[in-house]
């Protein structure tokens, strides 16, 4: 069996401003980079493989935590959002035209308007984890989170997720093959020298 934590990555300038950001590769803004120079994994993860999506939010995030460079690794790139990309998700949704749904509502198959469906990430995410040989703390984003903690929950997209995916959080999967499982709740990061 083995264990895949995943991590979010640090805030950017995007998400406090409430912008959808997937593949455009927004950076760390300099806060979330003095919090996470704050952190530390938990012991029992101090001998893990550490990869991240090739997005300079996720690779810089898994340097600053850990403190050594991450193996970049594709398929964590985060979800394409397509047209809706950069756009805010309050604006989305107040506009009918848009097309923009609750994400409780997407099933596996709702696709952004030239973007990617939940399923074309099950897709890639799938055989990248079913591959892993050693534990592997991934660094990455909260689609492609949504999309590995939906495959070991049975989460559908349909109603409300049964997760709640914060940061500073490392959520752990456990793959035996075919069977996924997910801790039922999180291991909060702690303080430098805690």
């Amino acid at each position: 069996m083995i264990r895949l934590a995943l991590l979010r990555h640090g805030h950017t300038a995007w998400n406090r401003a409430g912008r959808i950001q997937g593949r455009t590769d927004i950076p760390l803004d300099d806060a979330a980079r003095a919090h996470l120079r704050s952190l530390q994994l938990p012991e029992d993860w101090a001998n893990a493989d550490v990869v991240a999506s090739p997005l300079s939010r996720a690779m810089e995030t898994a340097e600053l935590i850990t403190g050594q460079p991450a193996r970049p690794e594709p398929a964590l790139t985060e979800m394409d959002w397509g047209q809706w990309e950069g756009a805010q998700g309050s604006a989305l949704k107040a506009d009918p035209a848009s097309g923009f749904c609750d994400i409780e509502t997407w099933g596996w198959n709702f696709r952004p308007p030239q973007g990617e469906c939940p399923d074309d990430l099950r897709a890639r995410l799938q055989p990248w984890a079913m591959g892993l040989t050693q534990d592997t703390l991934a660094i990455c984003h909260i689609g492609v989170m949504r999309v590995l903690l939906a495959m070991a929950t049975g989460w559908n997209f349909e109603g409300p997720a049964p997760f709640s995916i914060k940061r500073d959080r490392l959520f752990v999967l456990h793959i035996d093959g075919t069977d996924w499982k997910a801790d039922p709740g999180p291991i909060r990061l702690t303080g430098v020298g805690s």
